[in-house]
């Protein structure tokens, strides 16, 4: 599908970006390219880049949105995500600064870890098994931030649903951080859609931290031994049907070691695409939906997507 020039046009006026850089300041560039900012390593450009430092400053970019109806996307790690070559109308936004923070507290029964969106879920994971937070192991590996794994309720063989005690978010339509109650699902949330999350508290059981970090350390080796990560990758692509590993399925329909241009299905796990070095969206969109239908022709299994696709997709 070859996009219309409209859909590569930025959307700002003079107007909008004198507005961003009053806002955010230096946190504000336009037209940037966004491949580096993902797993993947792949993505065009955004109309604008813009980096919020703490919630007010957020509440400012969300009422300006709002006013001027302006699409914008939250970027967090940018795991578990497909940006398309055409890059992103409107604004793609970042979460940095207060959104940081991380805290653990130990009330010698539980183990507290209040932390804003954009934390990096390894660092709190670290932290957390440092004071002994039970159950933390199932969250170790996972490539992004706190906002985008709880909005994807990410882990293994717990979910981070399980832990979650509260949860703040912003939008558009109400731009001061506000707690909201948010069901939790496979792969997938009730937080609605033009929520963005600015902070979350998790609840733990306290146990022997040592005996934490081992478990922790464990499972990050086993996930390093059958993990491609030394290439870039947006972690697993399909999310698994019941009763079943969609790994499995991808390995049995003969996908391993396929490739599109520079996209790869790789040798060592097979719900994973790497990127040999000079992969575009198309070549990995075009291998997902290669994928997808070898698995359906031969199991009658419609494989479902678990990266996100976002932004305009070009020839």
């Amino acid at each position: 599908m070859i996009a219309a020039d409209s859909e590569l046009r930025s959307l700002l006026t003079d107007a909008d970006r004198q507005k961003l850089s009053a806002i955010c300041g230096d946190g504000v560039r336009f037209d940037e390219p966004l491949a580096p900012y993902t797993s993947w390593k792949i993505g065009g450009p955004a109309d604008a880049w813009v980096v919020a430092e703490n919630e007010e400053q957020l509440a400012e970019v969300m009422r300006l949105c709002a006013r001027r109806k302006l699409p914008w996307f939250v970027l967090g790690s940018g795991s578990n995500l497909l940006i398309g070559d055409g890059g992103v109308r409107g604004l793609v936004l970042r979460l940095a600064g207060e959104f940081a923070a991380i805290d653990v507290n130990d009330s010698g029964v539980e183990v507290i870890v209040r932390a804003g969106a954009s934390a990096a879920m390894s660092l709190l994971t670290a932290k957390a098994a440092s004071a002994g937070a039970i159950g933390i192991g199932s969250l170790a590996g996972i490539p992004g931030s706190v906002g985008g794994s709880l909005r994807m309720n990410a882990g293994t063989d717990r979910e981070i649903g399980d832990f979650v005690r509260e949860v703040w978010v912003q939008s558009p339509a109400k731009p001061q951080a506000h707690p909201v109650s948010v069901h939790y699902y496979y792969r997938h949330t009730s937080l609605a859609r033009d929520a963005i999350v600015s902070r979350v508290t998790l609840a733990f059981e306290r146990g022997q931290a040592q005996a934490v970090r081992e478990e922790m350390q464990e499972r990050l080796v086993r996930r390093k031994r059958t993990q491609p990560i030394a290439l870039p990758n947006a972690g697993s692509c399909f999310r698994n049907p019941e009763g079943d590993k969609a790994a499995r399925l991808i390995e049995a329909a003969g996908a391993k070691g396929w490739r599109e241009g520079g996209a790869e299905v790789s040798a060592l796990h097979a719900n994973f695409i790497t990127n040999t070095g000079s992969a575009s969206a198309k070549d990995v969109a075009s291998l997902l939906a290669r994928v997808r239908r070898a698995v359906n022709e031969k199991f009658g299994v419609d494989l479902q997507l678990e990266v996100h696709l976002v932004g305009v997709f070009i020839e």
